[in-house]
């Protein structure tokens, strides 16, 4: 082989090693999305695996934190450090109504009319930068009824999502809806699994043991993340062509 044409492939595949992402996907939510500080494992929010679904082309930067709302995701200067970052061609995924429904903690609760101007904000300042937002509701709580079906958890708040999507023709996904539907099926115990129950003395990080209905463990946001990816799949968003490419020895597994 000419040696200019060796050097060339060299060069080549150092570029493609090192090179940077062409676009980033920003997500901007609340704890059920964000990545966990390693004294609250096995909690995991849902961002953390999706993040590790994309080739060498995306990087995900994952803004979400716990407790947040619209409004203290704004007042803390989230949005802003968000928005500074991102570029025309990228993504940001939003995703909020946990926190802003909460009445009683008043240091994050977020009214109707608020909460519905502050994610048509969202959407407006990320398309006025050339990026391409992504609207959900919020993922289901885990509360069944005697009847086998989960309660409604965001009765308003998962409306008015719905209501600024209809509104802004952003794309949109359902994940209370999704979610709610996916843990139904399993039913009451299996779901179990996917939130963070343990029983006492199990985990260090829980020596009395924890019973939430709204946290993801790492087996319930592997799940969800894979709903989201579904989802996308289904619209045929274009961040699916983005998706890495199995190891080859995966090509031989099946289920």
């Amino acid at each position: 082989m000419n040696k200019y044409v060796v050097v060339f492939m060299v060069l080549l595949s150092t570029f493609t090693v090192n090179a940077e992402p062409v676009n980033r996907i920003f997500m901007a939510g609340d704890s059920t999305m964000s990545v966990k500080h390693v004294k609250d494992y096995p909690e995991t929010g849902w961002g953390v695996p999706f993040s590790t679904f994309f080739n060498e082309t995306i990087a995900v930067d994952n803004y979400a934190k716990n407790g947040r709302s619209t409004r203290t995701f704004i007042s803390e200067g989230r949005w802003e450090k968000l928005t500074t970052q991102m570029k025309a061609g990228d993504f940001v995924v939003i995703q909020f109504g946990h926190n802003d429904q909460s009445k009683h903690k008043v240091d994050r609760f977020t009214p109707p009319t608020m909460f519905t101007e502050n994610l048509t904000t969202f959407i407006n300042d990320v398309r006025n930068k050339g990026s391409k937002p992504i609207l959900m509701t919020p993922i289901t709580r885990r509360h069944f009824t005697d009847n086998g079906r989960i309660k409604e958890t965001h009765p308003i708040y998962a409306d008015l999502v719905r209501g600024v999507a209809k509104h802004t023709k952003v794309t949109f996904i359902d994940m209370e809806k999704i979610t709610k539907s996916y843990f139904e099926k399993l039913g009451d115990k299996d779901s179990a699994l996917r939130f963070m129950h343990i029983a006492p003395n199990l985990h260090p990080n829980y020596p009395k043991g924890v019973r939430d209905n709204t946290h993801l463990n790492a087996l319930g946001a592997r799940e969800v993340a894979q709903l989201v990816l579904n989802e996308l799949t289904l619209i045929d968003h274009e961040l699916v062509y983005r998706l890495r490419q199995p190891d080859p020895k995966h090509l031989q597994l099946k289920y």
